[in-house]
């Protein structure tokens, strides 16, 4: 989408420049109606006034912003520095923003596109739904990583996004956990709000179930909470000592990321209980943790470098016109471990 300009908000509502600047400045010397129509025209059609002459005159910012939405997640921690690789090698300075779990990542980017004259976004992690006309006024091409889906009704052409297909290697991993003869098997899922990712897992595990014959429990399928970060060891561990004292049977625990499973072995080793002797315990993400925790996690392990690696790629050649949007699915990989 082309970024509109102060002179085409003037020529919309048939004013000056100048009057275009004193709406948005406040300025008391404009006509009350006047005003109102120029802002509703600002608002319509996404226009993001700069902060100062210094900033309307930056137009050679080679600024590429990250917005990384779960920052605690190890996930991350490579893939940002493979980022930061990529953008410098390309000449380009990154803009790093921690977008907490209560923030809008879409309203944070447009802030920083007005702050830094950004020319690229990659939205890291997150829930990431969003009403379209809101997707539509960022003004630069934006690139979901590691989140493969976005509002239905927004045009797949409007965007690129790089991911594991997760409804599907979730249901590999409920397949799994059946197949070595788990039938009450309970989930560490997203919170209900989050209907991204976790929404794709969960659809993936009752998947696995409905074909095997296994009724959903709907008692063994633990949310975070709202208020929460999800995808922490925390949130792991909490719901999982409330699966505990719920006194609910099952016999695997599956959490839908490596750091909630670590979290959740906490709680059961408090519990009294051991790994696999009394739980099977799987995770998703394939953190290298994951590998040198006792016992060693069964996980779905995401090719997290690789994701890395690709979302630059594509987010360049979508900015030169070399490519259009594209949407990569990569394969991911079961890690059979000593957890199950």
């Amino acid at each position: 989408m082309e970024e509109i300009t102060i002179k085409d908000i003037a020529r919309i509502c048939h004013v000056g420049v100048s009057t275009v600047s004193r709406a948005i400045n406040n300025h008391p010397d404009i006509n009350p109606e006047t005003k109102q129509k120029i802002l509703q025209v600002i608002e319509k059609y996404g226009y993001i006034p700069n902060n100062s002459a210094r900033n309307l005159k930056r137009t050679d910012a080679r600024c590429i912003a990250v917005m990384v939405k779960g920052v605690d997640n190890p996930l991350f921690l490579d893939m940002i520095r493979i980022l930061e690789d990529g953008i410098r090698h390309k000449k380009y300075a990154m803009v790093l923003r921690h977008v907490e779990h209560y923030e809008d990542e879409v309203d944070v980017a447009m802030e920083l596109v007005k702050e830094k004259r950004l020319r690229g976004i990659i939205f890291l992690g997150g829930y990431f739904y969003h009403a379209k006309e809101k997707l539509e006024k960022l003004p630069v091409p934006f690139v979901l990583s590691t989140v493969g889906c976005a509002p239905h009704n927004l045009s797949r052409d409007m965007y690129s996004s790089i991911s594991v297909d997760d409804e599907k290697e979730s249901y590999r991993m409920t397949e799994y956990l059946i197949g070595k003869g788990h039938r009450k098997i309970a989930v560490l899922a997203a919170s209900q709000s989050d209907v991204s990712v976790g929404k794709l897992r969960l659809d993936g595990y009752c998947r696995a179930l409905q074909e095997n014959g296994i009724p959903y429990d709907e008692g063994l399928v633990c949310l975070m909470r709202e208020d929460e970060d999800g995808y922490t060891m925390e949130s792991g561990y909490n719901r999982t000592k409330e699966l505990l004292n719920s006194g609910k049977e099952f016999t695997a625990l599956y959490a839908f990321a490596d750091v909630m499973a670590i979290g959740a072995a906490r709680a059961l080793y408090e519990a009294g209980k051991n790994i696999p002797e009394d739980y099977a315990l799987a995770g998703f993400d394939g953190l290298k943790m994951s590998g040198y925790f006792i016992p060693a996690l069964t996980t779905i392990r995401q090719p997290a470098e690789k994701i890395a690696r690709e979302t630059i790629n594509l987010l360049f050649k979508v900015m030169s016109g070399e490519k259009e949007h594209q949407h990569l699915i990569l394969e991911a990989e079961l890690l059979e471990r000593e957890s199950v």
